[in-house]
């Protein structure tokens, strides 16, 4: 995967947006997984005056949270933010994630920009929010979306939809076998089931309850032929995980030929399955995140297409949003029709498809992660 420190797109910022507003803030370091502190505060807090915040990221094993720690650290920097940085020790672990927030509350911390890790989060954050911190989450909108006071993500519902709709086009009336490689089969997550639905309406197949992997019919037509859905199955968004789900969904069925994946690092995991079985050959593989790696494999013909989200813009954001608060009172709001602040999204593909919006890998790799 990539190493951080990639470039911020400008073009795609929204011409306005309302910022967000706390008191001023008293920071102490949390704890990382490692259980070291990564802090620009002093252990006592920050100084008088100063405006802080703590950043509670999924994990530091996928690039693209990297990617967000490090707009955000130089968010900070441009604002005169006080910034912490926490982590769950891998995708979907909550207790870490919930450990942090705790200690914001001791500490007297008064915001906090967060991924959640699933809902088990949510009462820490009300927790959170009844001590008088305000909270952001970034990238993953909790269940409820209310459960904190503003989101700034990705469109993940229309991420997803803008991938199926690619590989339905791609596809050009043959029969889809697919497998769907999803995050999570122990828990709910806003971003899970929305980046799959959004798959499956993309390519014009009903997904029934849109908050439910997998109960979709499991034969029936697409927009342009025939489909059958060979396995629904959990990668933990990583490519370790990724490569078991493929491997298992290949014992099912060795002639899948479309590959929904939940994200980069899961798609390449498939990738390697369907090398080692020599099936890579005939297989449309999408995914989302549009990493500056995940742009490379588009490049390289490993994924089909991505949708590219931007992680940078996310944390940069919500840097500004506490800082512009701390100076105003102003809070942001949601875009228009959304319960949440999008912060945009581009379908990145060289083999582009009729109908269907996209940019290159030429320009997805300009503006990767920004």
């Amino acid at each position: 995967m990539n190493s951080p420190g990639f470039p911020r797109s400008h073009r795609l910022r929204p011409s306005a947006f309302a910022l967000a507003a706390v008191a001023a803030l008293a920071l102490a370091g949390c704890s990382s997984p490692s259980g070291s502190s990564d802090s620009s505060a002093s252990s006592s807090g920050g100084a008088k005056g100063d405006v802080g915040v703590s950043l509670i990221v999924k994990t530091t094993t996928n690039p693209f949270f990297i990617a967000m720690q490090n707009g955000a650290k130089a968010a900070a920097t441009d604002a005169g933010v006080k910034l912490t940085l926490a982590a769950g020790k891998a995708d979907g672990d909550e207790d870490t994630q919930i450990q942090a927030i705790e200690n914001a509350i001791s500490q007297g911390q008064k915001g906090i920009l967060i991924t959640p890790n699933g809902p088990a989060v949510v009462d820490a954050i009300k927790k959170a929010r009844d001590a008088g911190l305000f909270v952001i989450a970034l990238d993953t909108p909790p269940d409820p979306a209310s459960a904190v006071d503003i989101t700034f993500a990705t469109d993940n519902l229309d991420a997803g939809k803008r991938i199926g709709a690619w590989t339905a086009g791609h596809l050009g009336g043959k029969d889809a076998t697919i497998a769907l490689l999803d995050l999570f089969n122990d828990k709910i997550v806003s971003v899970d089931y929305n980046r799959d639905q959004g798959f499956l309406e993309g390519m014009g197949i009903d997904p029934k309850d849109p908050k439910t992997n997998g109960d979709e019919a499991k034969t029936g037509s697409y927009s342009g032929g025939k489909y059958t859905i060979v396995c629904n199955e959990a990668t933990q968004g990583a490519e370790d995980g990724g490569t078991t789900a493929m491997e298992t969904c290949l014992s099912k069925n060795p002639n899948i030929n479309v590959v929904y994946t939940i994200n980069e690092p899961a798609a390449y995991g498939a990738y390697q399955a369907l090398k080692s079985a020599g099936k890579e050959k005939g297989v449309t593989l999408v995914s989302v995140d549009g990493g500056c790696a995940g742009v490379g494999y588009v490049k390289d013909g490993i994924i089909g297409a991505t949708s590219q989200q931007y992680p940078v813009k996310m944390a940069e954001d919500g840097i500004k949003a506490i800082a512009e608060l701390a100076k105003t009172g102003k809070k942001p709001t949601t875009s228009t029709g959304l319960d949440f602040f999008n912060t945009g999204v581009n379908l990145v593909t060289d083999q582009p498809v009729k109908g269907v919006d996209s940019i290159d890998t030429t320009a997805g790799k300009k503006i990767c992660w920004g």
